[in-house]
């Protein structure tokens, strides 16, 4: 079995992510309509700078646009919300911790929408809890 091992290249991360969220409880799911997932082995510079990260490795997750709360329609030409995933931290995340990595780019994945999205932390909880154990199979 290990020897055949491997970890997920950018294309199977990002797979990964949106058969994620295709497992989350469909009111979850909603409030994702129109977000782009990417993925991305580390954060840009900007980003790095703009979070205030110490290393590349800080960040496994990011949000970028304009949450539900803050949406309006008046505002014409924005560019459209984007969940990044960043794939070499959450490598590294993963090898220091007793998760899969199904568990963890859901985890990230939910928590990224969620901050984002309004969510409380105990709301998002919530969220992980109704996501059946198949999902771990997945990562």
């Amino acid at each position: 079995m290990w020897s055949s091992a491997k970890a997920p290249d950018l294309a199977e991360m990002e797979t990964m992510a949106h058969a994620m969220l295709a497992l989350l409880p469909g009111g979850f799911r909603q409030l994702c309509e129109g977000v782009i997932i990417r993925v991305d082995d580390f954060p840009t510079d900007e980003v790095l700078e703009e979070m205030q990260a110490e290393t590349e490795f800080d960040l496994l997750g990011l949000f970028q646009g304009v949450g539900l709360p803050f949406q309006s329609h008046d505002n014409t030409g924005q560019l459209p919300n984007m969940i990044w995933l960043y794939r070499r931290p959450i490598l590294d995340y993963w090898a220091e911790h007793d998760e899969t990595i199904g568990h963890i780019v859901r985890h990230v994945l939910i928590h990224e929408i969620g901050h984002h999205f309004g969510l409380s932390d105990d709301d998002m909880e919530t969220i992980e809890a109704q996501v059946k154990d198949d999902v771990e199979e997945q990562g």
